[in-house]
């Protein structure tokens, strides 16, 4: 059978133009594969310090990239990441996943939430530092009981920060959010400039000490921490029976001259992590998890919010499963994995 010449170039450039489409699709399929969105908690937060230098190694050590985006709370960055809309958070504290696997709390309205954990995958946990309750010098304000009738930001409306400042101011105090004290809830980039402007009486911020944005108010403000009492830490329960959280102590001149504590403010510590989705390929999160481990120690010099990051204690009051990526980094430098890590 004759084709003519015409038909023959129809073909060709059919052919042509199919081999594009393919080439095109696979080359776009390979940039997804290689290009990640990571959420993180606001501009300044220990999240976002670590997040930060998390993208900025993995961005100039390996072939992929990671785009931070600091928007958002918690618990929403949790569920975004375990649909697989975004590929990493670093704001999934133990908290968070015990409240995700159980169905409560802020995921009591998400039916989805026991079968969405399913899908996390742990690369590492970090010290997220301590709930620094922040007042001006000059307020009046120098205990928990001085709190009645207050402006006081306590966290995000959704996030897990809001729950956890609620619950310590009550559990001290007795005082109830927007009964006793007005609670102030909009977003932590939103609540720093207002507590610089003077619109909150008090600034609850969980954060690597010395933290950029209470280090910049410092220099132009005197500044005083409110310290937890040393009550019986029965009273405090509620708050420290949940995983990830004990009483630690937030320095006495940390912030400078212009912190005005003569002695160390009793505060509540968190843990945090860094968490993806199962469905993320063993060897870019392996490949992902050396880059940053192996090219963290200048960062750490440059930066006093990276130095509580260690591999000795990566594995903190951990109780979601790590990625197998990551497990097999860690095996490989010798790190013995415990049993409930394993998926």
């Amino acid at each position: 059978m004759l084709i003519s010449i015409k038909t023959l170039k129809t073909a060709l450039l059919g052919g042509a133009l199919l081999s594009t489409v393919l080439t095109l699709m696979s080359s776009n399929e390979a940039f997804a594969q290689s290009n990640f969105r990571l959420k993180t908690l606001g501009t300044g937060s220990s999240p976002y310090v670590v997040s930060t230098v998390f993208a900025d190694i993995i961005n100039n050590q390996t072939d992929y990239r990671i785009q931070v985006d600091a928007t958002g709370s918690g618990p929403e960055h949790a569920v975004l990441t375990a649909q697989g809309k975004v590929q990493f958070t670093s704001s999934f504290s133990p908290g968070i996943a015990a409240l995700m696997q159980g169905g409560a709390g802020m995921f009591a309205t998400l039916p989805q939430s026991v079968e969405l954990y399913e899908n996390m995958r742990m690369l590492f946990n970090y010290p997220m530092g301590l709930y620094h309750a922040a007042v001006f010098d000059n307020s009046g304000i120098t205990t928990y009981d001085d709190l009645e009738g207050k402006r006081v930001f306590t966290g995000p409306p959704t996030g897990q920060a809001r729950a956890t400042v609620e619950l310590l101011i009550e559990a001290i105090t007795g005082y109830k959010a927007d009964e006793d004290y007005e609670a102030i809830n909009i977003s932590w980039n939103a609540a720093a400039q207002s507590f610089q402007d003077g619109n909150l009486d008090v600034y609850f911020n969980p954060t690597q000490a010395p933290s950029p944005i209470l280090t910049q108010i410092a220099m132009a403000n005197k500044i005083r921490f409110l310290s937890v009492p040393e009550v019986d830490e029965g009273m405090l329960a509620s708050v420290l029976e949940r995983p990830g959280y004990r009483i630690v102590e937030l320095p006495a001149d940390i912030y400078g001259a212009n912190q005005t504590n003569t002695d160390p403010a009793r505060s509540v510590g968190v843990t945090i992590g860094i968490v993806t989705n199962k469905e993320m390929s063993e060897e870019s999160i392996y490949t992902i998890t050396k880059a940053f481990w192996e090219n963290i120690e200048d960062k750490q010099q440059a930066l006093p919010q990276m130095r509580n990051l260690s591999l000795e204690t990566v594995f903190q009051d951990m109780n979601t499963p790590l990625h197998p990526g990551a497990i097999r980094y860690y095996e490989e430098v010798g790190l013995e994995i415990p049993e409930h890590l394993i998926p």
